[in-house]
């Protein structure tokens, strides 16, 4: 739908963050016939969570948000197949716990050098994947939807024969760490077991690989349609004044010509009618209470607090040469009492114990699609947090252990490494959300997307994680896509398809 009358012509609108929500709105608007619409971008890149880089040749490394998840009904896949910007015949990298991703070309190693058999780990994973299938279908049992995530596994673990089988646990242990690179949480027994099956899984494959350019090239795409000079970079914003038309001057209280005012860090301000405000859950979590003025409403700022947000980091490590099998797709790391087996996790709930073993947390280091010689590995929850307080090279130094220790090869010394560091950077704190145990996501997210113009006559909207404010947080305001790119890339489209509606409205009534 576009409008074309006078008022969205002349209508200013901002939008904080040009990450894939930011940007996704901003385009639909200028689609719809709005002329006045700036994008405020805090840091010195574009794309939020997506980082697309070349640190080591040619070819691209994402630090950031590797995949398109599913096909059907995905509109970055529909994009992405459009430009033809996919790729066919690369899987993806990382080790999920399906019965269609384990095969022979994974290698499974235990603590003093035991390589694995694959049978035991097919017959493991593949129970993992029909237990975590049944949790995003909504179809557990009632006596399980009261437990967290990790003690549903658990506990359904246990009654099969699989729990007796010579190393069954250890390697159910890796699944559960695996899975918290998916949830973005520090443990799954930090994360609701009833609550993910609102997570809707779109049909296709899950892990879409797109070509050489990488997810830069769908911000590409999305660059293209704006005009020069939309995005503004180096403006973090610090506070948002969002109902000046109610603010009393005095005794008396005056009709400003746009109710919303933006200031950045350097006391630079911007006026606008509309506000979209797509910065990320973790930087809500961070300065929402200072940044808006008035204070967002309760139900808002509970929804902030009560979301879970994670951090998932990579650790890419690359070789002067290839030492691994040609054959060999990934190197897992089996641990005889990993982070999330029940005792240790309990035993670690309090103090920095925890952080002595950190690495355990670390599930493998896979290869990487284009770079022959490269390995990541994947860490996620207060072990990527603490990690990123280290020093690089220390980091690829326990790596490098690591992957001696477990497999028995000669593991020459890396000679570049690049890591990741999402829950130290300040544009985001953090990778994406989650719902913890015993929280109502439902309600949280659409309180985070809940329209304020229908809460108090104002003009701010929100959404989002990366909802963002997407308010959230691109993904964090989407209740069923929630941790994707194609969910924040739909809010950013609620959020401005919101504002054509409302224009659109003004235009048809007498």
């Amino acid at each position: 739908m576009s409008v074309s009358s006078v008022g969205s012509r002349d209508a200013k609108i901002v939008v904080v963050g040009a990450g894939f929500a930011g940007l996704a709105a901003a385009s639909l608007l200028f689609q719809a016939g709005f002329q006045n619409v700036k994008i405020l971008e805090g840091s010195r890149r574009i794309g939020g969570r997506i980082h697309t880089t070349r640190p080591f040749s040619k070819n691209v490394i994402e630090l950031g948000a590797n995949w398109i998840h599913g096909q059907e009904g995905n509109p970055i896949y529909q994009l992405a197949k459009d430009h033809d910007l996919l790729v066919e015949g690369i899987s993806a990298n990382k080790v999920m716990c399906q019965p269609s991703s384990v095969t022979p070309r994974d290698y499974f190693f235990k603590e003093g050098g035991k390589l694995l058999c694959a049978g035991n780990i097919d017959q493991v994973c593949s129970l993992f994947s029909k237990l975590t299938s049944k949790a995003f279908e909504s179809e557990l049992e009632d006596r399980y939807r009261i437990l967290s995530l990790g003690g549903y596994l658990d506990a359904a673990f246990a009654e099969s024969p699989l729990a007796a089988s010579e190393d069954g646990w250890r390697i159910f242990e890796w699944c559960k760490r695996s899975e918290c690179t998916d949830e973005a949480s520090s443990s799954l027994y930090e994360v609701s077991a009833s609550e993910i099956g609102y997570y809707i899984a779109l049909e296709g494959g899950f892990f879409n690989s797109l070509g050489p350019g990488g997810y830069q090239a769908i911000l590409d795409v999305f660059l293209e349609s704006l005009p020069l000079q939309t995005i503004l970079m180096s403006k973090p914003v610090k506070s948002i004044q969002w109902d000046l038309n109610k603010k009393s001057l005095g005794t008396e209280s005056r009709e400003r010509s746009h109710p919303i005012k933006i200031i950045c860090e350097n006391e630079e301000s911007f006026e606008a009618d509309h506000v979209i405000v797509t910065v990320s859950l973790g930087v809500l979590k961070q300065h929402a209470g200072a940044m808006f003025e008035p204070a967002l409403p309760k139900s808002k700022m509970d929804a902030i607090e009560r979301l879970g947000f994670g951090t998932v980091d990579k650790i890419f490590l690359c070789f002067s040469e290839r030492f691994w099998p040609e054959d060999c797709a990934g190197i897992q790391l089996v641990w005889d009492e990993g982070p999330e087996d029940k005792a240790v996790y309990g035993s670690q709930t309090e103090g920095d114990g925890w952080k002595k073993t950190w690495f355990k947390k670390i599930c493998g280091f896979d290869t990487v699609a284009r770079h022959p010689t490269v390995l990541c590995g994947w860490i996620t929850g207060r072990e990527a947090l603490h990690m990123e307080t280290l020093q690089d090279g220390e980091v690829a130094d326990i790596c490098v252990k690591l992957l001696r220790s477990f497999t028995g090869w000669s593991v020459p010394d890396v000679s570049q490494v690049l890591i990741s560091k999402w829950g130290s950077d300040p544009w985001v704190f953090g990778s994406y959300t989650f719902v913890p145990h015993m929280v109502n996501g439902v309600k949280e997210h659409e309180a985070m997307a809940y329209d304020l113009n229908l809460y108090i006559n104002a003009h701010t909207y929100f959404f989002r994680s990366l909802t963002n404010i997407q308010l959230i947080d691109c993904e964090a305001t989407h209740v069923n896509f929630y941790t994707t790119t194609h969910g924040a890339y739909l809010s950013g489209i609620r959020e401005a398809q919101r504002l054509i509606n409302h224009y659109s409205d003004k235009a048809l009534c007498p």
